[in-house]
């Protein structure tokens, strides 16, 4: 048998071979897919074996290549990832931290950062206009948001001092409406005082005609060698010569404060005497004093009444310091805006005739008339005077005289004959009330029993219009007028005319238990000391206190019925929020005569 012969070497190649492409088949394999939640499963390949001998023709059994397996991640912004697997086995890896932040739910995008409160912060930095910095103008006074003006009215600088000076002394005490201080910018008007016999005030004192007259002389431009000179004058010189209780001597062509401000509004330049102003309306015979007030005296002179009030003295007036000339100018104005509301103006939305009719204003200087000193005296021996006589004051005390229509007798005084008069009274001073709030945001705020007058009148009836309706009540035959306006407090389209009641803490510190003082308390709490803001249930305040007064203080014909009503009137009151609200009150239901539209 012949031998064979095998070729060692070959064999030996042949297996390298082979065993070098089993390794070559071995490579991983990279495989790009999206990476799965869950663990990928691994998958044993089969083992391999080969048989190969070795160099002695032994025959060796070739265990299996054990095959390197790895994994990659390549994060894409936590949206996807892309795997690198071996397709062999392996250990169950962790799955490695994230830094990035977690991938947001299908169907969800990511929304843009919003910037709009900065936009707008920016938006109105950049819209606030600052002054320029520049050089100093050629011109003073001429500069103005950066812009250079040739021609522009420069304001006496005595006068803007002055003004200046008097707002600081003022901020102090007494809180003035700054709207108000146009009149300070005005210089005393050169006509002459009216009499009675020309128009009434309410057409003359309009709120146009005033304010041009008011502002008229702004438009004067002093020389400049007046500017220089008033520039070079000491602070202390024009302090010395401000003073809020100037005389007229004390004036002069540029000295513009309240005073001359207060002789403009009524009409003067210079002010005039006692006596020539009763002059003006009777004899010195006809004159009896009517009445009494804290700040002042009534007159009854002739067929009308002069309220005389003093002001600006340094002296005492019956224990109380004396008004200033800024509190009667608002006085003043308020007086006469409200003549406005009886119709007589062409303003038919809102109109009554139950407010004073102030016919005339003066303002004067000098002593007390001898025949208003008789009258007063005579008073004092009947009625026991709490008011200091008023021979006392100097010979340049200055007053101011409101002249107004005779309205009868205070609520204190008169005498209710029944109920039906009683609640005439009420809707009436209802109504006022609430016509004033609709044209002017009025607000009374002292109408206690002495405030409200009343007398007896034929007409049946009286008309009130309010917000164009016109409303016809019954009156049976009494009609009221309210007066003194002091403390009272109205827009009037260009001022907010108020007194500061925070300045004058005594009149909250009347005893507990009295009507009046508990409404100037509730007054405090309504308002929270603002009192220059509107509050109308100061209104429904005095409407409830006139209530108390009806029910506790006056006596007049009325039986159970009548008292459960007023009682009944007082609890509803406290729902009401203005005196316009109270106005639709079943308690004045039946005093309706027709309520209807007017024409337009």
């Amino acid at each position: 048998m012949a031998s064979r012969t095998v070729d060692l070497w070959a064999e030996v190649v042949s297996e390298e071979e082979e065993h070098q492409r089993s390794i070559e088949d071995s490579e991983p394999a990279i495989v790009y897919r999206r990476q799965k939640a869950h663990s990928i499963p691994q998958k044993a390949l089969p083992r391999r074996q080969s048989n190969s001998s070795s160099r002695d023709g032994t025959r060796k059994s070739i265990l299996p290549v054990k095959r390197v397996s790895w994994n990659r991640f390549l994060s894409t912004r936590g949206r996807t990832s892309i795997a690198a697997n071996a397709c062999v086995d392996q250990p169950k890896q962790g799955k490695p931290r994230r830094n990035a932040k977690p991938p947001l739910p299908r169907g969800k995008c990511i929304e843009p950062p919003n910037y709009d409160k900065e936009r707008a912060y920016f938006q109105e930095v950049d819209d606030f206009e600052l002054l320029e910095e520049s050089p100093s103008p050629k011109k003073p006074s001429t500069w103005t948001m950066g812009t250079q003006v040739h021609e522009v009215v420069v304001p006496h600088l005595s006068s803007v001092l002055r003004k200046w000076l008097i707002s600081k002394k003022l901020s102090r005490t007494y809180a003035f409406p700054g709207s108000l201080s146009k009149i300070l910018e005005t210089p005393v008007s050169s006509s002459t005082v009216k009499t009675p016999k020309e128009e009434y005030l309410g057409v003359r004192l309009t709120k146009d005609s005033t304010q041009q007259k008011l502002t008229s002389s702004l438009n004067e431009k002093p020389s400049s060698s007046m500017l220089i000179e008033e520039t070079c004058e000491d602070i202390g010189v024009a302090v010395s010569k401000l003073s809020l209780t100037s005389r007229p001597s004390s004036l002069d062509g540029h000295a513009w404060d309240s005073f001359s401000a207060l002789l403009t509004a009524c009409g003067q330049s210079i002010p005039s005497t006692l006596t020539d102003m009763l002059s003006s309306y009777c004899d010195g015979e006809n004159i009896s004093k009517v009445g009494e007030g804290t700040y002042g005296e009534a007159f009854k002179v002739g067929n009308k009444v002069c309220k005389i009030v003093p002001f600006g003295g340094d002296s005492l007036v019956n224990d109380e310091v004396q008004k200033k000339s800024e509190e009667l100018l608002e006085e003043v104005v308020l007086s006469c805006t409200l003549n406005h509301l009886r119709g007589l103006e062409g303003d038919v939305s809102n109109a009554c005739t139950s407010f004073i009719q102030t016919i005339d204003l003066r303002v004067c200087q000098g002593c007390y008339d001898c025949n208003l000193i008789t009258a007063w005296e005579d008073w004092d021996v009947k009625n026991n005077s709490e008011n200091d006589n008023p021979k006392e004051f100097s010979s340049d005390q200055c007053y101011v005289v409101f002249v107004q229509q005779h309205g009868g007798r205070d609520l204190e005084s008169f005498v209710l004959l029944n109920f039906d008069e009683a609640r005439s009274l009420l809707v009436q001073v209802t109504l006022a009330l609430a016509v004033a709030e609709a044209a002017y945001e009025f607000e009374h705020r002292d109408l206690h029993w002495g405030n409200v007058l009343l007398t007896r009148k034929e007409p049946a009836s009286l008309q009130f219009t309010l917000e164009g309706k016109k409303l016809l009540i019954k009156t049976f035959g009494l009609v009221i007028s309210i007066i003194d306006f002091t403390l009272s407090r109205m827009n009037t389209g260009e001022d907010i005319l108020f007194l500061d009641l925070s300045s004058d803490p005594e009149i909250f510190e009347g005893p507990k238990g009295d009507k009046q003082a508990d409404t100037y308390r509730k007054m405090r709490d309504v308002t929270d000391e603002c009192w220059e803001g509107s509050f109308p249930k100061t209104n429904v305040l005095w409407l409830q206190y006139l209530v108390d007064i009806l029910l506790l203080k006056k006596s007049f014909e009325r039986i159970s019925k009548d008292e459960r009503g007023l009682r009944s009137l007082k609890k509803r009151l406290n729902t009401y929020g203005s005196a316009k609200q109270c106005v639709h009150d079943p308690f004045f239901s039946d005093l309706f005569i027709k309520e209807s539209t007017s024409s337009s």
